[in-house]
């Protein structure tokens, strides 16, 4: 039975990598400027847990194997090598493992991380609450006005606890449940939690970024392509985290400029 479960165990193993070594599952339309480096990382990544996946399951298949046989009773005395030689083995490999993810993934990561966005990227404020997300753009003084928390009254419509009586730069701002960008222009996302910790995650910006609870967050992308995507997301947030999603629009820049004026005559 040892032998029989070994070439049960290779075949299975052989068997998991053909979907990845064939690439059955493919990525969704890529409609950022960083995503490919990000397809690249992911794919790296994969190959690389791949090998380290199939290396240990074929070298369990062999002790398997090679210890199958032996009698009732009998012991095996020592590991092939020896216990300080096994450790420093998968020392070594796991530790070249987590290095070389590190090195292959710094640049994508500092793409979207460690450069900071263009003085002239648009500034957008998402926040998230249970259960959905609201978006704020500067009015026609590009200035967002202070928050107010205690001024917050979603039964009023009022998200961002604005005080446009008393704050002029409140008067102006745009608040909407649908975050609508230019296409190729940079966007400077300004993130906050007003609850619990939540996520902003479109996997055609290739952008997944959780919102924090006290923590003012930002991340800056540029869509390349027209078209609606969904947000969604992706912290565990209560019992309406299964429905927490909007809508990420990217439009050119005069369809954007008549959505925004639209949506200022709405306030």
């Amino acid at each position: 039975m040892g032998k029989f479960f070994a070439v049960i165990l290779t075949l299975i193993a052989l068997a998991s990598a053909y979907p990845i070594l064939t690439h059955m599952y493919v990525q969704p339309v890529d409609i950022s400027t960083h995503g490919h480096a990000i397809d690249e990382q992911l794919s790296d990544t994969m190959a690389e847990a791949g090998f380290a996946f199939l290396g240990a399951q074929l070298l369990l298949a062999f002790f398997v194997w090679k210890y199958s046989s032996r009698k009732n009773g009998v012991k095996v005395k020592h590991l092939p090598g020896g216990a300080k030689l096994m450790v420093a083995t998968a020392f070594i490999f796991v530790g070249t493992e987590v290095l070389a993810l590190g090195v292959l993934g710094q640049k994508a990561w500092a793409e979207v991380y460690f450069t900071a966005p263009k003085p002239d990227a648009l500034q957008v404020q998402a926040q998230a609450g249970q259960f959905a997300f609201y978006f704020r753009y500067p009015g026609a003084d590009e200035k967002f006005a202070p928050l107010h928390p205690d001024k917050i009254d979603e039964g009023n419509g009022n998200y961002f606890g604005l005080d446009p009586a008393n704050d002029v730069e409140a008067r102006d701002d745009i608040v909407t449940a649908e975050l609508a960008i230019p296409v190729n222009r940079e966007i400077h996302l300004l993130m906050h939690a007003k609850d619990v910790g939540h996520s902003f995650y479109v996997r055609e910006l290739r952008i997944q970024q959780d919102f924090v609870p006290g923590l003012d967050l930002s991340v800056h992308f540029t869509a390349t392509k027209t078209g609606k995507y969904e947000i969604v997301c992706t912290q565990l947030c209560g019992l309406g985290h299964y429905n927490m999603k909007a809508y990420l629009n990217v439009l050119s820049q005069e369809d954007f400029d008549k959505w925004l004026k639209e949506k200022a005559s709405e306030q």
